[in-house]
């Protein structure tokens, strides 16, 4: 079970999970739950009744010891994926979010930026993560973090980003970098950016279609969705094969690409 299957990160995860099951020889059903607990359970629920030989699933909120009950998950091999669950233990697989936050900060801090805003989408962990290791990386080095200027979003969408960003670019004293939690939150970045003529530095989270052809192309950290939907399932098979495997907490890494948007020297003149 994934989130919004409109996003390309889960429908990339979707993908790699298909693949990696079609392999062995077992099909995949697919359940679109979108950060809904009843939702999910509900899924979950429908699932086992067609007797499904195990779940994969992106955990959302809520308490998932639902899952120890009888007659709900009891039994069955479950696979969190992107982040782990809360109240029950379980095989999770996820990717370093918090070393990807640190990765952008120390690219910009690098690169002469130490007033960076943060778009930060609304997520129980990963987003959350990454702004943890914007932290870290201010901290080390020592540059005192402008609260200010660390957005928390009301959604994760490309408009509310817009809109966000157009707020944090109109300031006189406007960051001279932009952190963007997600894909869907650069792509928002970017369009307030066309407003302006001193245009930020930005890194995001996520490669996106097309983010290399850019006139400027867009740096970002990227994670590899495929792989994790890949990994989740060999996870998955090697517990039905040893029921008895102690929980696996399976940390995948993220790269920095560096493409030039990330890369701009800080601009004199506010935006």
């Amino acid at each position: 079970m994934a989130g919004d299957l409109t996003n390309p990160f889960y429908a990339t995860l979707a993908k790699g999970a298909m693949v990696a099951a079609s392999r062995r020889g077992f099909a995949v059903l697919i359940a679109m739950v979108d950060e809904d607990p009843d939702a999910e359970r509900t899924a979950v629920r429908g699932l086992l009744s067609r007797g499904v030989a195990g779940l994969l699933l992106v955990p959302d909120k809520g308490d998932h010891g639902y899952l120890d009950e009888r007659g709900e998950g009891m039994g069955v091999p479950t696979v969190m994926l992107d982040r782990p669950a809360s109240g029950v233990q379980r095989d999770v697989v996820l990717f370093d979010n918090e070393a990807a936050g640190k990765m952008v900060t120390e690219h910009l801090l690098g690169h002469g930026h130490t007033r960076i805003g943060v778009l930060v989408a609304p997520s129980f962990y990963t987003t959350g993560r990454r702004l943890r290791g914007f932290r870290s990386a201010m901290r080390d080095a020592g540059v005192g973090v402008d609260e200010s200027l660390v957005l928390r979003l009301a959604n994760g969408s490309p408009a509310s980003a817009e809109e966000g960003s157009r707020r944090l670019l109109a300031r006189g004293d406007a960051p001279t970098a932009l952190f963007t939690t997600t894909s869907f939150v650069t792509l928002g970045a970017l369009r307030a950016m066309r407003s302006v003529s001193h245009r930020p530095a930005i890194v995001g989270f996520d490669d996106f279609p097309h983010a290399d052809l850019l006139p400027t192309p867009i740096s970002v950290v990227a994670a590899n969705p495929e792989e994790l939907g890949r990994v989740g399932v060999e996870r998955l098979f090697m517990r039905l094969e040893e029921r008895d495997l102690p929980p696996a907490h399976i940390v995948l890494e993220v790269s920095l690409h560096e493409r030039g948007s990330g890369e701009a020297a800080p601009t004199a003149e506010p935006a």
